[in-house]
């Protein structure tokens, strides 16, 4: 449920928006909006979860932005056009980024621990949460789309506290087992991120290159409203369907990684998956037709998906569990730090000159990734079953 009001907060308030504004420097803004916030709540998040437990928080959270969203609704159609409106949207989006984060920690730190309980097949587990994860994507975005096109800001708004009361409703009763007794202050616990990220050399090199990548998938989805519908001539509910088929493509794909990765390891999948990422998106800068945008983006998040189960698998595995909360904050954060610059890239880029920023940051991406992967060849733990 918290996943689903994630992907429908995520590509919903983008839409929401462009809707309202009509703006195309306006909606980049916004998704820059939608990402600083969380950024700087990821920090206090683990701390939170390290203190509180992940149910606490998730439910918390989970709370608060049911509450957000249906002020929200009842206050935009009584908004007039111009300023006023402009203003409400991005103060949505900016507070609904911020609670979102704190569930997303919690959850992911609860990931976390089921994978330690899991031992060997830490991977299965994380496949599993990872599927989980997109088939909320699979339906989040096109749902808010549609809602939003048949029903106004209302109808995607109430829809996305629904879920947010669900997952409020739904959350376990009871504390994330070996939480922190004594949990550090929030810069104390970035410090110890940072120290425990750099002991891990094989987690480093992996964050930084999925950094690299997110600056161009981050570009690609603030850029997909204003690509779609002011380039392209097709509706909101449109943009949501790109990314409901790619989150097709990347629930398939984490299904197949978890027997591949049993096989093969850790490494070979991975090394794969970048490659097929890579291409995809230096083919997307070059297409100018909505079919061909479609399937480059399922084909690109296929890519990633594969990525994301060899990098829940190696955090899980390398980060002691002491650490974990702080680590996991430091790790996400460095990794969602492209997502508002790609979303200031939008904002300031006209839109006739996309297609080349996006170009650009496809060839940073394949630089990137091939420098993470080519690091990471000699680690021992990622060319077989981890046990």
């Amino acid at each position: 449920m918290d996943a689903g009001a994630f992907a429908m907060t995520t590509y919903g308030i983008p839409l929401l928006v462009l809707a309202t504004t009509h703006s195309a420097a306006l909606t980049g803004l916004a998704f820059a909006l939608e990402w600083v916030p969380r950024l700087g709540a990821f920090a206090l998040a683990g701390a939170m979860v390290d203190r509180h437990g992940t149910t606490r928080v998730l439910r918390t959270a989970s709370a608060l932005r049911a509450a957000v969203v249906v002020i929200a609704a009842l206050a935009l159609p009584q908004m007039e056009a111009g300023l006023p409106i402009t203003l409400a949207v991005m103060l949505l989006a900016a507070s609904t980024g911020v609670l979102t984060e704190f569930s997303y920690i919690a959850a992911e730190t609860a990931g976390g621990v089921a994978s330690r309980q899991a031992g060997e097949h830490a991977h299965r587990v994380q496949s599993v949460l990872l599927g989980i994860d997109q088939v909320a994507t699979l339906a989040g975005p096109a749902a808010a789309g549609v809602l939003l096109e048949r029903f106004g800001p209302a109808g995607m708004l109430v829809a996305i506290a629904v879920f947010s009361l669900l997952a409020c409703a739904l959350a376990p009763r009871q504390d994330t087992p070996g939480r922190a007794e004594k949990p550090e202050p929030v810069l104390a616990g970035l410090r110890t991120g940072w120290v425990t990220l750099r002991s891990l050399p094989a987690l480093g090199w992996l964050v930084c290159g999925l950094s690299l990548s997110n600056l161009a998938i981050g570009l690609l989805q603030a850029a997909a409203p204003v690509i779609v519908v002011k380039e392209f001539g097709h509706s909101s509910a449109d943009v949501g369907l790109i990314w409901s088929v790619a989150a097709v493509a990347s629930l398939l794909t984490v299904a197949v990684c978890r027997r591949v990765i049993d096989r093969f390891g850790l490494w070979p999948v991975g090394a794969l998956s970048a490659t097929v990422a890579a291409c995809a998106c230096l083919a997307v800068s070059l297409t100018h037709t909505y079919t061909a945008y479609l399937v480059l983006i399922a084909v690109l998040m296929a890519g990633e998906g594969g990525m994301t189960v060899v990098l829940r698998t190696l955090r899980s595995h390398l980060i002691p569990q002491q650490v974990f909360g702080a680590t996991l904050s430091l790790t996400i954060l460095l990794l969602l730090i492209p997502f508002p610059l790609a979303g200031v890239l939008v904002a300031a880029v006209p839109p006739a000159q996309l297609g080349q920023v996006i170009t650009a940051c496809a060839v940073l991406q394949a630089v990137g990734l091939s420098l993470a992967f080519a690091r990471l060849r000699a680690h021992p733990g990622l060319h077989a079953h981890p046990a």
